[in-house]
């Protein structure tokens, strides 16, 4: 399937440009300059699963066929990010001609947006220096850390986060492929516990398939270990009904028993403050409230005081003093 760094196994290893799905725009850019054998420099920009990486190896295997690993550097920028490893390993593999038809090499950057300003900086001139011999593949979560005069000489391309339809057709891919039996249930639990990412799925499904070939919506949760609705629903009802000491303790049970973080149970109180039966105003100044507290634990805070607080908020919402 796809290793930890979603980098896909033989068996799995995308061959054409079809295989990638939810994003037809961006393949069909691709594959025109691919075919063209003339790539410009590339910058992937997107949330993390949705195929940046598997894209940048199916087009240098594309155009260099069987020499692909002799025209193909890839470094991952988080791990190295400084200076020297533009002056050093990029410009060396940079300034040296390929071999076979292509007339240059493919360098591939991945989580550049984690580049210090200097070895951008760096970058920059090398890949000005060395655009005859060589073209960068960068890619990024956030295209708006990469500096300006990098975007201006890179083609940009998009990605998005998978729809539950292509989710769906690539677990369906994997389930025959691999003889697991997964119901449409499972799916959209399996859909809404990656969030759209594709390799957080692929990572849970192959996680449960250890465990049974039929996949089902609980053992699906149980891997997942994410909020239940229903759990946090019984919260707020509490706190909206003004018994605050039940809900502090049904909050502390679900979080010592799920093994939940803060930030775990904020996103699950947003996605629920929408289906209570309150006001369109209050609910407004309810996700402000769940906004504040989310900010505090990231910046440090107490979770558990951080979620009293907020429970706090919706007892005085429920008794009309929110």
């Amino acid at each position: 399937m796809i290793n930890g760094s979603g980098i896909w196994t033989e068996k799995y290893r995308p061959s054409k440009f079809s295989e990638i799905v939810g994003q037809d725009d961006v393949v069909k850019r691709a594959e025109a300059l691919t075919n063209s054998l003339n790539i410009p420099h590339m910058l992937f920009a997107g949330p993390a699963g949705t195929g940046k990486s598997t894209l940048a190896l199916i087009i240098v295997e594309e155009l260099f066929k069987e020499n692909w690993r002799q025209n193909y550097l890839e470094l991952n920028a988080s791990d190295e990010r400084g200076i020297n490893i533009i002056r050093e390993k990029v410009k060396n593999f940079a300034r040296t001609m390929s071999l076979g038809r292509v007339p240059f090499k493919v360098i591939f950057l991945d989580e550049a947006d984690a580049l210090t300003p200097e070895a951008q900086q760096a970058l920059r001139r090398t890949m000005e220096n060395f655009s005859a011999t060589c073209r960068f593949i960068l890619s990024c979560n956030y295209s708006s850390k990469i500096i300006d005069p990098i975007q201006s000489r890179c083609a940009l391309f998009r990605f998005k986060l998978l729809e539950k339809k292509d989710i769906e057709k690539i677990v369906q891919r994997i389930a025959e492929a691999e003889k697991l039996t997964i119901s449409s249930e499972a799916i959209e639990v399996l859909y809404e516990g990656s969030e759209g990412d594709c390799r957080r799925c692929i990572n849970i499904l192959q996680s449960i398939a250890s465990i049974s070939p039929l996949i089902t919506p609980e053992l699906v949760s149980t891997i997942i270990a994410n909020v239940k609705p229903k759990d946090i629903r019984v919260v707020l009802d509490y706190a909206l009904s003004g018994d605050f000491e039940r809900a502090r303790e049904k909050l502390l049970d679900i979080m010592l028993k799920e093994s939940l973080s803060g930030q775990d149970v904020i996103k699950a109180i947003q996605k629920e403050v929408w289906n209570l039966p309150v006001e369109p105003g209050i609910k407004v100044k309810l996700t402000e409230k769940t906004g504040e507290a989310e900010f505090r634990i990231v910046e440090g805070s107490d979770p558990f005081i951080q979620l009293q607080a907020l429970l706090a908020s919706f007892v005085l919402a429920g008794l009309g003093r929110g």
